[in-house]
């Protein structure tokens, strides 16, 4: 049944699984395997993007008022995680293509920034977003 809390509890379990997958990159990375860190990005940028369209259809689509339950606290958890989760979304698909393309500078600029955007957006969508209803 699609519902806000479990649209939520489904949310948080991709984020720890495409989490999983950035830190496979993340040691590919640290062992010179450049290429396959290339090839790991690519499918976390795809799992992570159609995770967000996924969202994006259900409150746009299927039922805009699905997370009408949250109370006002909720609503803030929500808007500061949405701070930082709209800016990884972002910028997952602008630092493929810096890689890609070979610029370097660029890239490990993004990375920094990505990181920080991602780390917050794991917090705060795992630990401080109910996946119940009140």
């Amino acid at each position: 049944m699609l519902t806000g809390p479990n649209v939520i509890l489904a949310l948080k379990i991709a984020v720890v699984s495409v989490s999983f997958i950035l830190a496979a990159s993340i040691v590919a990375l640290i062992r010179g395997q450049y290429r396959l860190h290339g090839r790991i990005n690519l499918v976390f940028m795809i799992l992570t993007l159609a995770a967000v369209l996924g969202l994006e259809a259900i409150i746009r689509f299927y039922d805009p008022r699905i997370f009408d339950y949250f109370d006002e606290r909720t609503r803030r958890i929500m808007r500061i995680h949405l701070c930082f989760a709209i800016p990884s979304a972002i910028l997952i698909p602008i630092m493929y293509f810096t890689g890609r393309t070979g610029r370097r500078y660029v890239h490990r600029s993004l990375a920094a920034v990505f990181a920080i955007c991602w780390i917050a957006t794991l917090i705060t969508g795992v630990f401080f977003l109910p996946h119940s209803a009140p």
